[in-house]
């Protein structure tokens, strides 16, 4: 009775924990769609298009082996180490708003990285592997030690593992923080030393940056929040 009665408060825990990250991403992730809507209305006093904005920040730092792309979808701007491709949605691409300047910055940002060989960014890359593979067997393996608990003593090893591979994701959810924060700062800094962006409009791409951000930050914490929720577990029967 007792054993039952704690697999259903760790049960009850999860989903306490789930849907008040899942709630909280979603609140974010509204907020940023609303923040990056408004801005992509004002329009950028410069008269730059995102793609401009790319490749006059990549040019100034130095960088001519870089390709700028567009991409289907809204906010699916990234930059792509692997190939030296920097792409862009087509609001950023073809944008001449303070949104579309503060992104095509952003992105360029993580292309100045990896040209200076930013340590962050580089560990970050170097754990792609691992991560790819934690996060597609970690749930599974998660899953078989929590149901294996209750009838073999090897359940608690088998959950260790799951525990091991999940804590790959956590860990690259917070490498993943300096890197975009850097990138923002970066491009925040450029934009405002070239007069790109000025006085109000500035403060505006400084807050659209800022809520993306949040979203890497909720991340980050949903995933150390669920880790230690299966460390507690596993703690418990040591």
């Amino acid at each position: 009775m007792y054993h039952s009665m704690y697999s259903s408060l760790n049960y009850s825990l999860y989903w306490i924990i789930f849907g008040f990250f899942m709630i909280l991403s979603f609140v974010v992730q509204r907020r940023l769609k609303s923040k990056f809507e408004k801005y992509s209305k004002e329009a950028l006093g410069s008269g730059l298009s995102g793609r401009d904005i790319a490749e006059k920040m990549l040019r100034e730092n130095g960088i001519n082996d870089v390709s700028i792309t567009c991409v289907s979808g809204y906010l699916t701007d990234h930059y792509n180490p692997v190939n030296k491709t920097l792409n862009l949605s087509p609001d950023v691409y073809d944008g001449k708003s303070v949104a579309a300047a503060a992104v095509a910055a952003h992105e360029c940002g993580h292309a100045v990285q990896h040209a200076e060989a930013y340590a962050w960014l580089n560990l970050r890359s170097a754990l792609v592997p691992a991560v790819q593979f934690g996060a597609t067997w970690s749930q599974w393996v998660l899953l078989a030690g929590l149901f294996l608990l209750a009838v073999s003593p090897f359940g608690k090893w088998i959950l260790l593992v799951g525990i091991a591979l999940f804590a790959l994701t956590t860990i690259f959810a917070f490498v993943t923080l300096p890197v975009e924060f850097n990138a923002s700062k970066r491009a925040l800094e450029w934009i405002q030393d070239t007069n790109t962006v000025t006085g109000e409009q500035y403060d505006h791409a400084k807050d659209a940056l800022r809520w993306a951000a949040r979203t890497y930050e909720v991340a980050a914490v949903s995933s150390l929040a669920t880790l230690l929720y299966y460390i507690a577990i596993f703690a418990r029967r040591n």
